[in-house]
Order: C-alpha cells, then structure tokens, then sequence
C-alpha cells in the first residue's frame, strides 16, 4: 500500500486542525490533535493555538493553563519544553520525561560538586527551603524566589583554569531540575502571555506507567497525527535510541506502508484509506510550530531550496505560510506590529487572499503584543527589518 504525498498534505487539514473546517472548539483539543505544542519560546503555545481554535483569544489558552491545569508544561521529548494535555501526560513522562529528569539532576549534582563543593544533602535542602517558600507565600518568580532562599544565592566557578572559566548561578538550574521531576510547575509569568519570567508553584506527581507501555502509547498518538511517518521521524520527534522506537512501533500494531521518494512509513493499523476532500486552505504558523516541526524528513511538505530562509543554523523553524498542505513562505510582525509575509512561490491569487485573510486573523489575536521568536530565521528577520 502507497501513501501518495498529495494524501499526507490532506491530513494535514484535519488533522493538524488547519481548514477552517477543522478548526477547534479548545485549546485541549488542539494539544491534543498534535501530541504536543513546542513551548521553548511561550508566544509558540499560543500562536499555534490561535491558528487551529475556531474562536481563539490568549485568555482561553492561559485558563486552561494556569487555571484549569488541564494543559501541562513539560520537558520531554528531545530535551524540549513542550505543552501536553492532561490524559496523555502521564505517558509523556513515563516515555521521554523521567529518563530526562534523571539526567538533569545527575548534571546538576555534579555542576555543583564542581563548582562549589556541595554534595547531594546540601542540594536537598535547598529544594525543601524552595518548596517550603511557595507553600507560604504563593507563586514566586525566580528573582523573588532567590531573594527568599539563600542557598539559591550562591554562584559557582567552572573550567577553573581554563580559558573558558566562567561563573554561574545554581538558582536556574535548581529549579529547571524540580520542574523537570513535576516538583515545581512553572504558573502564570510575569508580563504578558508571550513572556518566559514564570512564577512558580509547587508542582504534583503524575501517575507512574511503565516506560514501554508509555513509549507505546506515545507512538500511537504520534501515528494518529503524524502518520505516515519513518522510523527516522519517530525517532528523531521522541528522542527515543532506535530499538525503542522498533519496540514502540510494534506494540503499537504500526502497518508499514510506501512513501514516494522515502523510506517506507507507518501508520496505525488500518489507517490507509483517503482522507475527505476540503477546500484549500492557508495558515500562518508560529516559530517552533509543531505542524513544521513534526518530521525530519520534510520534502513532501517543504521545498529543500527553501530551508536555508525559514530555519536557523540549529534546525529550528521559523515563522511560516502554508498553502493546502505546504510552505510557500515566511512571516513576521514588525516593531509597528503589522504582520507581514512573503511568498516564496508563485501560488496564484486565491491562495494570496487566503493567506491575507489569515494574516489578519492573526494580528486579531495578536493585538498590541510584540512577538519576536528565540530562535530567529534569514527571512523572519529580513521581514521584521531586524
């Protein structure tokens, strides 16, 4: 059995929520539908939101997580924050999550050992005094928090001697570790919603599954939105050595099928059929946009002759235009805040006022916020006149 590209562009409209006549009630329901949305830089989460949720404003996606928890910020796959929904992260964690987890923390004990002599018990300590200062007094931001908890104070010299000597805080990694093992859960920043200064509350334990179950349950979420995809996807969207994505594709009943001009995919078991015409379509995504970011191999949906424009040197996405199922281009807000974009193919006139209509949808939800990606691509700073 082939699946044929122009297929896997069609899914994408409902899938991924991206014809108007997918798009969503709620942002759970948009976590949902990709997995996972990318949340390195905070304006991501919400930019992506607004272009699959049908009525869409920041203060239902920040209900739903500072208020409802019913989406939670995660380190998970690759080593990347990411915001899940509820149910599914459980699996998240037991998967990608606690392996993570326990490796920051090894890092950080000896970061510590390194640089400034402490051992295990003093940095157990100084995560009770953290715990014990947001019981009493609420969220706290980090700064505010250092204030309170002198051991987060102490700074640390590393590569004594060398060149490269330099001298850290231990305050952002302390509290980047608790984060990672569900101690702290990062609340509601300071500044708008498009700011990374969160506060922080105590976090909560997730119920524990056993990792290959976990793994499994994963790589059916994956398939169901991504599929078909490689072994190679999977691989590289996970993080996952390639044994486990093999074990994870088994458990998962995964059906192999033809992809034109790659390796054989995957899908679930049965999830061959065409999918349902729609109209074409036209969507601004957001840097880091999970849609862009949810292959490794992206011929079929991105032209290779534009990859230099729209990625940073480290594999990041940009900005990006999608006509029915491709990129065509890039876009940005200038200091002004007016939404521009570029096209990178011929498209024609219809799609030209699709995509104005969406850049117009989106300064909606913009408003007067400032959006400038972490991560910034040639032609999202060529629009933006950085």
């Amino acid at each position: 059995m082939q699946i044929t590209t122009e297929e896997r562009r069609a899914r994408l409209a409902t899938r991924h929520l991206l014809s108007p006549a997918a798009r969503a009630r709620t942002p759970e329901e948009v976590a949902d539908a990709v997995v996972g949305l990318h949340a390195t830089d905070p304006a991501t989460v919400f930019l992506a939101v607004a272009a699959r949720l049908g009525a869409a404003t920041p203060a239902v996606l920040e209900r739903a997580l500072y208020q409802d928890l019913t989406l939670l910020r995660m380190l998970c796959m690759r080593r990347t924050m990411f915001v899940v929904g509820r149910e599914l992260a459980p699996a998240v964690d037991s998967s990608t999550a606690r392996v993570i987890a326990a490796r920051e923390r090894a890092k950080l004990v000896a970061f510590l050992a390194e640089g400034g002599g402490w051992d295990e018990t003093w940095l157990a300590a100084a995560e009770r005094a953290v715990l014990a200062e947001l019981e009493a007094s609420g969220p706290l931001a980090g700064s505010e928090l250092s204030a309170r908890v002198p051991a987060l104070r102490e700074q640390v010299t590393v590569a004594v001697g060398k060149p490269y000597e330099t001298t850290q805080a231990v305050a952002s990694r302390i509290l980047r570790t608790m984060a990672a093992e569900n101690r702290l859960r990062r609340d509601r920043p300071r500044g708008s919603w498009a700011s990374s200064q969160f506060r922080w509350v105590p976090g909560e334990p997730l119920p524990q599954l056993p990792a290959a179950e976990a793994r499994a349950e994963l790589a059916r979420r994956w398939l169901a939105a991504y599929g078909p995809g490689t072994v190679a996807d999977l691989k590289w969207w996970t993080g996952w050595n390639l044994g486990d994505v093999r074990k994870a594709l088994a458990a998962a009943g995964a059906e192999e099928v033809a992809l034109e001009r790659q390796d054989p995919g995957y899908v679930l078991p049965g999830d061959t059929g065409p999918t349902a015409a729609v109209a074409p379509w036209a969507a601004l995504l957001p840097a880091l946009d999970p849609t862009g970011m949810g292959w490794v191999e992206r011929d079929w949906y991105l032209p290779p002759k534009h990859t230099a424009e729209l990625f940073d040197r480290t594999g990041n996405i940009g900005p990006t235009v999608w006509w029915d199922g491709r990129i065509v281009g890039g876009w940005a807000q200038r200091a002004d805040g007016e939404i521009v974009w570029r096209l990178l193919d011929d498209v024609g006139g219809e799609a030209k006022a699709a995509i104005a209509a969406e850049a117009e949808r989106l300064a909606a939800f913009v408003g007067e916020q400032r959006i400038t990606p972490r991560f910034r691509t040639p032609l999202e700073r060529g629009l933006a006149g950085a």
